[in-house]
């Protein structure tokens, strides 16, 4: 079979990547060939592939996302097979999310990942924060990212076994032995630690699902604003609040730090939206609490970027670079811990 264009052929040679990716769509479009087999950039913990199925005159566009076959085991990220079962109970609820397809078998030899539609939008921040054809969507995007929220803190789980369930004192302790494992002592971490102790909410009388990673680069945008929410192996059952915090990281505002919701919006116009899909008003408070911890994991997971890269277990550009950011983040729990008296 000759390899389609775009395709890379020393691995689909290797691995029969074509021929056993035929079976599979297949068994979505009857008698259909893979065309345009491209790898996708992005993804530090899964590959991603772009496809065509094509049969006839009808052609579906897909992502395959599988799991890497170096990183087969990652802590804290749902299998995806146990994922595209989330993306699919989420679509059930009501939010928007890629069509799965398909979720790989053993029989497949492809290992473990699923097979989803792929849907037409923008994930890069820059180009949706600074892109003029966005602009409309910038202006009601923080509304439709509340309400997503929330339609998805209200999914049913029941059956999800997979999910795990962590408290608010559970997810700081977590995270305070996870930033003691690198073995470089940081003063500002360490007041954002004793911060969060100080201020570590009661545990919600209802656990929720947590997306876990709603944040820029996970959303798909177009002129009309939300078109969809990715990569779900980070959800958990946990306080719903979490997501609205992390949402609100400065990291993630691109430099549009007076616009806390993305860079795009106001916290007022994601709690009004939050809001008007849920009935109910998040505590400004608890999600304040939210986004401190939220600041401080990203500051934690760019210190084990960095004592990755210096070890040699990946020495990437990207893992030096994002490596280097921990500095930031210590500048923004600076500002939010120690405001400065005006």
């Amino acid at each position: 079979m000759a390899e389609p264009a775009g395709s890379d052929p020393e691995y689909t040679r290797e691995v029969g990547m074509v021929d056993k990716l035929t079976d599979v769509v297949r068994r979505v479009l009857p008698g259909a060939r893979v065309e345009s087999l491209t790898r996708l950039t992005g993804g530090a913990n899964q590959a991603m592939w772009s496809l065509d199925a094509v049969a006839g005159v009808q052609r579906l566009p897909m992502v395959l996302r599988q799991t890497s076959d170096w990183n087969q085991d990652v802590t804290g990220t749902l299998a995806l097979d146990d994922e595209a079962r989330l993306v699919i109970r989420a679509s059930e609820g009501g939010v928007p999310v890629p069509p799965v397809h398909q979720i790989l078998r053993p029989e497949d030899g492809l290992g473990v990942g699923y097979l989803m539609a792929r849907l037409e939008g923008e994930t890069l921040p820059p180009k949706v924060l600074r892109g003029e054809r966005y602009a409309d969507a910038r202006s009601r995007l923080a509304g439709q990212c509340g309400q997503v929220l929330a339609a998805i803190h209200r999914l049913d789980v029941g059956g999800l076994d997979f999910l795990g369930a962590l408290t608010p004192d559970v997810v700081v302790d977590r995270l305070y032995l996870e930033y003691r494992s690198h073995g470089e002592p940081r003063p500002i971490f360490e007041l954002a630690f004793r911060w969060l102790r100080d201020h570590v909410p009661v545990a919600p009388d209802r656990l929720s699902l947590v997306h876990g990673d709603f944040r820029h680069g996970n959303l798909m945008v177009n002129e009309r604003g939300l078109v969809s929410v990715l990569d779900w192996e980070l959800a958990y059952l946990g306080d719903p609040m979490a997501d609205l915090g992390w949402m609100c990281v400065n990291s993630w505002r691109f430099g549009n730090i007076d616009l806390p919701a993305g860079g795009f919006g106001t916290r007022e116009q994601l709690f009004d939206g939050y809001e008007a899909g849920s009935g109910q008003r998040p505590d400004p408070e608890r999600v304040r609490f939210w986004e401190i911890l939220g600041t401080l994991r990203w500051g934690v997971m760019c210190q084990g970027m960095a004592a990755s890269f210096v070890a040699g277990h990946d020495t990437s550009p990207e893992r030096g670079a994002i490596g280097r950011r921990a500095s930031e983040t210590e500048v923004d729990l600076l500002r939010e811990l120690v405001p400065l008296n005006r």
